[in-house]
């Protein structure tokens, strides 16, 4: 377990600012305690100081998880988020796309959500902007990219893509054995 270098620190930001924005500062400057991110086994953790502190007893092979995964580094030097970063991405999402009880299970299933599923989205969203996929009861189902711009879509044919699916909360049984 380590802090992240200055290039990983700026390749993860530019990927949660594509999905919060400036709400960044909030992950970090908490009111009841300072989280910081720490990259152990290219899995980039969400966790408390406290908590990393007591971690730091624990040896490295020992170590399996600490604080909430919000992503990989790959290889490369890419950072990929997981689905396990959902809760707080919602939290502090700007773009949000709601949508219909008949595209929930395309969506969970890894499908891309369509113009006949979209419920309803946030105005102003831009195209190729990352937005956060909900039921229409305002529950979490995933995470994607827009295909198109809020005003984009509305002239679209009901089978064209609206956005593109990045991960969802199915992934916690398709992906158990390699997702943590």
């Amino acid at each position: 377990m380590r802090p992240l270098t200055e290039e990983e620190t700026k390749t993860l930001f530019e990927k949660l600012a594509k999905y919060i924005g400036s709400n960044i500062k909030h992950l970090i400057d908490r009111s009841d305690e300072t989280y910081c991110f720490r990259l152990h086994k290219d899995r980039v953790y969400y966790v408390s100081e406290s908590i990393m502190r007591k971690a730091v007893s624990v040896g490295r092979d020992q170590l399996g998880s600490l604080g909430v995964c919000f992503g990989k580094m790959t290889k490369t030097g890419k950072f990929r988020l997981h689905i396990t970063a959902l809760d707080y991405l919602a939290q502090y999402a700007k773009h949000k796309m709601w949508v219909k009880p008949n595209g929930e299970m395309p969506f969970l299933y890894g499908n891309h959500v369509v113009k006949a599923h979209l419920g309803r989205v946030t105005e102003d969203t831009p195209e190729h902007q990352g937005v956060i996929v909900l039921n229409m009861s305002d529950v979490p189902l995933g995470f994607g990219v827009t295909a198109r711009s809020t005003s984009d879509s509305r002239k679209l044919q009901p089978t064209d893509i609206v956005a593109f699916h990045q991960a969802d909360i199915g992934e916690y049984l398709r992906e158990e054995d390699t997702l943590f």
